[in-house]
């Protein structure tokens, strides 16, 4: 667990805005738990231009076979929702 740098009490304003004081990033990736915690993840978003070439035409093959019905089966994601959890 890393150790905390900064606490502080904070409420949501009339129109259920949180304020961050000092927020490192723009965007924030929000998870909210059953017990009322939530947790945020610093975001970074890239953007179109951003992304090379390679992987643009990486992604167009890919969407061509699926479109041809070459995929693979289902991925079972309940291993990686016990990591994150």
């Amino acid at each position: 667990m890393e150790p905390t740098i900064k606490e502080y009490d904070a409420r949501l304003d009339s129109k259920k805005r949180l304020t961050l004081r000092g927020a490192k990033t723009m965007y924030y990736r929000v998870r909210e738990k059953e017990d009322g915690t939530i947790e945020l993840s610093p975001r970074v978003l890239v953007h179109p231009e951003a992304i090379s070439q390679k992987t643009l035409t990486m992604i167009d093959e890919s969407i061509d076979q699926l479109k041809k019905g070459n995929a693979s089966g289902p991925v079972d994601l309940e291993e990686l929702n016990k990591l994150l959890d």
